[in-house]
């Protein structure tokens, strides 16, 4: 109803919508969602964190899409999310190719050689791993390792996952544009229904190094891709 442009209320176990309050000098039992959106249906994206067959079996219940992110690919989950969302849609009769209604998701940065490549993001990926990691969104980091990373006095004592672990795993895409084509190409032909990927820089690469490396990726990997639909895009 919401998104259809309608008043609507709701009433359940957990949420009363709208709290029925004062308001203009009535009581208000209805809203309306403004503005309507453009395109119906509505698509619906959630993370995956868990995995948890309870969770699938709700996404596949109410068609949410699911997006996993690269700090799976460095725990190796990435292959139990795909087979899991698939499972519980086909639970429901609805029959998906692995990996279709997914996106997902990678850190990358280009630069002449893989090599220089993990040189120069090491920092940034580094920084990125401490602050996902408490939030546990960082598979390879186990709870011992967490918890050293907020003690200084421990920090030392534990040895933390490296960028060319992460690159290892597949999780971070390093190197000239063509090996991030080679690498992608390579999950494309692993998962035949993913149409999405997701790729960022880690948090705290300089401004200017995060638009080069967008404005590369758009130029010298995404052409690759698709075809025509993908190339225009690009431009």
């Amino acid at each position: 109803k919401a998104f259809e442009g309608k008043p609507f209320s709701h009433n359940g176990r957990f949420f009363t919508i709208p709290p029925q309050v004062p308001y203009r000098g009535y009581t208000l039992k209805e809203i309306t969602l403004v503005p309507a959106p453009e395109r119906l249906p509505v698509e619906c994206w959630q993370p995956i964190q868990s995995g948890s067959e309870r969770a699938f079996d709700f996404m596949a219940k109410h068609g949410i899409n699911g997006v996993i992110g690269g700090g799976s690919a460095e725990g190796g989950a990435v292959e139990r999310h795909m087979l899991g969302f698939q499972a519980a849609y086909a639970r429901r009769g609805i029959k998906l190719e692995l990996g279709e209604r997914l996106a997902l998701g990678y850190q990358f940065h280009i630069a002449s050689s893989r090599e220089q490549a993990i040189r120069e993001a090491a920092p940034h990926y580094e920084e990125n791993m401490k602050m996902f990691g408490e939030l546990r969104l960082v598979r390879a980091l186990t709870d011992e390792q967490i918890a050293a990373m907020r003690d200084p006095k421990l920090a030392g004592t534990v040895k933390l996952p490296t960028i060319e672990d992460a690159v290892k795993a597949g999780g971070f895409l390093a190197g000239r544009p063509e090996d991030i084509v080679e690498q992608l190409k390579a999950v494309e032909k692993r998962y035949p229904g993913l149409d999405r990927v997701i790729c960022a820089t880690p948090l705290g690469t300089p401004l200017d190094v995060q638009l080069e490396d967008l404005d590369r990726f758009a130029k010298e990997v995404m052409p690759a891709f698709r075809g025509a639909k993908i190339a225009a895009a690009a431009e």
